[in-house]
């Protein structure tokens, strides 16, 4: 949810409503309130055209974006942090 409550945010501080960012995101206000409430997620394209309607940094809200889904898989595993420090390691040695 750390992405909805983002947009939520952004959304309000600048004055838009719901309706007028689903238009310009080309899916039905409904959808859209469900990705804003964390009910639906959000696809990954959806969420670069979000930040770019919003001005936001798209590596920020992709980030937000990659946790809500990181803690979805994890969430109640004993061994969860274990498996992301392990995980970690990989994405690391992965970039050299």
């Amino acid at each position: 949810m750390k992405l909805a409550n983002r947009i939520k945010e952004l959304r309000e501080s600048q004055g838009l409503l719901q309706r007028q960012l689903s238009a310009q995101l080309e899916i039905d206000t409904p959808m859209f309130s469900k990705i804003e409430r964390g009910e639906r997620r959000a696809k990954r394209e959806q969420v670069l055209k979000i930040a770019e309607i919003l001005n936001e940094n798209k590596d920020v809200l992709l980030s937000l974006w990659l946790t809500d889904q990181l803690l979805d898989v994890v969430n109640g595993e004993e061994q969860a942090l274990q498996a992301l420090k392990m995980a970690e390691k990989d994405i690391k040695a992965n970039k050299k």
